[in-house]
């Protein structure tokens, strides 16, 4: 891949502003809205905030870690920036669209790149309903709340909650529940990519259960749906020996 104007972008923090210095000093930069590419300094939170800046012009984004985690992440380093994004591989990402209703009646739209999550609000655990292509397939899960991720969200909250981690190109999502009490085993389940997964909030109002897709909050939702949404293309560059596939990977092997 060839890009002729890079525009490099930093989080607020003190390592990141100081990189952006120096590669701005060294590469220079152009706007976001005239670039061919972004590099994005930070981590994780920082490039899926940068995904979602550029999700309608389909700018591929190239990040370089100045974070905690950095999964989504390249190394940073100062030399060759132009032969490293000519040589990187694109991984390509769908995200999940989100419709939420409040108890006001209100709907909400958002769009999420790693999952969308059902949190309880007070110290009250949530009664949650849970319906797969329009079939009831749990009546009441009592829990402090539950997720779809993506393959690419699945190392993320997801991995957290004891969820599985997913290959990218395996075509399913994960639900998984974040502290189930009732059904106790009940460990969550992968599902074709295809599936629409509606959530139905039991005792809304005496069990308040707020919505998050990825940064986008609702509190006192009544009902959630969420399926992957194909006509939106997100696009990561990864290094050759550092691509998202093998990351993933080698994430299932880690002590």
């Amino acid at each position: 891949m060839t890009f002729e104007k890079i525009a490099i972008v930093a989080a607020e923090v003190p390592a990141a502003q100081e990189a952006l210095s120096r590669l701005q000093q060294r590469y220079g930069t152009t706007s976001p809205d005239e670039a061919d590419v972004i590099v994005a300094l930070g981590g994780d939170g920082f490039v899926l905030h940068s995904l979602h800046a550029v999700m309608e012009r389909k700018i591929p984004i190239y990040g370089m870690n100045q974070g905690s985690v950095g999964f989504l992440m390249n190394t940073y380093e100062e030399d060759a920036l132009e032969a490293r994004l000519a040589d990187a591989e694109a991984a390509e990402l769908h995200p999940l669209r989100m419709n939420a209703w409040d108890i006001d009646g209100n709907k909400h739209q958002a769009l999420a790149i790693n999952e969308v999550s059902l949190i309880r609000q007070s110290r009250q655990a949530a009664k949650i309903k849970i319906m797969i292509d329009g079939i009831e397939r749990l009546d009441e899960l009592i829990c402090d709340g539950v997720l779809v991720a993506t393959p690419a969200g699945s190392t993320a909250y997801n991995l957290s909650a004891a969820g599985p981690i997913i290959p990218l190109g395996a075509g399913v999502m994960a639900l998984t529940p974040i502290s189930a009490f009732r059904p106790r085993r009940w460990r969550g389940a992968l599902l074709p990519a295809t599936t629409a997964v509606e959530f139905h909030v039991n005792d809304a109002e005496f069990r308040g259960v707020s919505v998050a897709a990825d940064f986008h909050e609702v509190r006192d939702v009544t009902r959630v749906a969420v399926s992957e949404d194909r006509s939106v293309s997100l696009t990561l560059l990864f290094d050759p020996e550092h691509n998202l596939e093998e990351r993933i990977i080698k994430e299932q092997f880690e002590p």
